[in-house]
């Protein structure tokens, strides 16, 4: 399972919030429901995420083997 658990702790550590992302980088609320809940996001998208927060991709995805 994907789960995007990290993407919220390096917008912390990198001093963003949920408002910088809408504000002054267009996310859109709908994306930040998606990544809350774990729903699929594209590769585009989570490009964008990595130039935005300046980090990896494993900064903002964690996969975790399905039980």
């Amino acid at each position: 399972m994907i789960t995007y658990e990290p993407f919220y702790e390096t917008m912390k550590q990198k001093g963003f919030t949920t408002y910088m992302l809408i504000t002054q980088y267009n996310i859109s609320r709908s994306l930040l429901d998606r990544l809350r809940h774990n729903k699929p996001i594209t590769t585009v998208t989570l490009n964008d995420l990595c130039n935005i927060l300046d980090c990896r991709v494993e900064d903002i995805v964690l996969y975790r083997k399905d039980i």
